[in-house]
Order: structure tokens, then sequence, then C-alpha cells
């Protein structure tokens, strides 16, 4: 069966003996039908659902598949999360040294997978886009959902957290994701 709307978000995992221990997030518009044909796929074991509503789903399992792992570390590379998956593709981000990712393109060449690089955001210390304080602003607004849709955590628990006010916070954080949209968009262009 397949589900060519659902996107399927790894959110972290990591090497449990044979298998690999996993906890993904599907989004779909029946989550729960898709959830269960992961539930029932013969690479997937002790499916536990953490959470469900009508759009997401959350289950943790063991999934004989962890090649992702094995070629990730064998590249000096680990895995940053959350790896999206929609129409059998697969999307994640990595950061690393032009060394690292040399080696990394290198190691993905030698499979024969096909891939395309979808951008390439290179910075210097000196040459910094963010100041030190945006950057950890928007850290950790990413981290604790700030971004998500629906959030996660809302302004005055990221200004509590940082022991600002709010519009501190906001402006701060505006202001760092400003600088991120606009360095994307000069990237594409």
């Amino acid at each position: 069966m397949s589900f060519p709307e659902a996107t399927l978000r790894l959110l972290t995992g990591v090497p449990k003996g044979d298998r690999a221990l996993e906890l993904g997030e599907v989004r779909a518009d029946d989550p729960e039908q898709v959830a269960d044909v992961i539930r029932a796929h013969p690479d997937i074991f002790n499916y536990d659902e953490l959470y469900v509503d009508e759009h997401r789903a959350i289950g943790q399992y063991e999934a004989d598949e962890k090649s992702l792992y094995a070629f990730l570390w064998d590249s000096s590379l680990p895995p940053e999360f959350p790896i999206i998956v929609e129409n059998g593709e697969m999307e994640f981000d990595l950061t690393a040294t032009q060394k690292q990712f040399e080696a990394f393109g290198s190691a993905l060449e030698e499979t024969n997978r096909d891939y395309e690089l979808l951008t390439l955001v290179h910075t210097d210390e000196q040459d910094s886009l963010l100041t030190d304080r945006q950057w950890e602003y928007v850290t950790v607004a990413y981290r604790r959902g700030y971004f998500e849709v629906p959030r996660e955590c809302t302004l005055a628990e990221l200004a509590d957290a940082f022991g600002v006010d709010k519009s501190s916070a906001s402006e701060t954080i505006r202001r760092g994701a400003g600088r991120i949209i606009g360095q994307f968009i000069v990237s594409r262009e």
C-alpha cells in the first residue's frame, strides 16, 4: 500500500544490536492508517504508538534496516534529525567541515545512489551569518518547536528560558530568522 501524500519524519534513531531503535512521525490525512501499514511491515518490530491525532501519529519501533546509520557513521558524520521521507525520497541536513563533506560526497558516489544537493551553506568564523545571541535564540526556538505548526512552545516560554521580556526574545529571533531566510533566498537566486 502506498501513501504518496504522507510525510514520514524520522525524529531520532540509534543502532540497537542487529536493528535500529527509531522514533518516527507520520503526517497524513489518515495517519493511523499509514501507521498501521508501518506496524505490519516485516522489517518493523515492537511498534508502540505514542501519540495520534487527526493529522499526525508518532511511534517508537525497532527496524531491521539500519544502513542509513552505517553509511553516515562510516562517513564520520552523525545524522541530523529529523530525516524527512516523502514519495520514496529522503531529505536530511549535514553539518560538516569541508574535508568531511568531500569524504561524504565520495562515499555517496561509491554507493551508486541517486542524490541531489539541495543547498550548500558555507560560513567562516569571521563572516558569521548570525550573532552569537541570534544563533542561541534561533537554535533554542527551533529545538523547542517554536517554528513548528502548530507551535510546540510559546514566545513567553522562550523569553522565560532566556530571562528576557517577550519583545526582546521576539526581536532577536525575528532578526536571526530574517538573516537565515535572506541567505537562503540569495543562495537560490
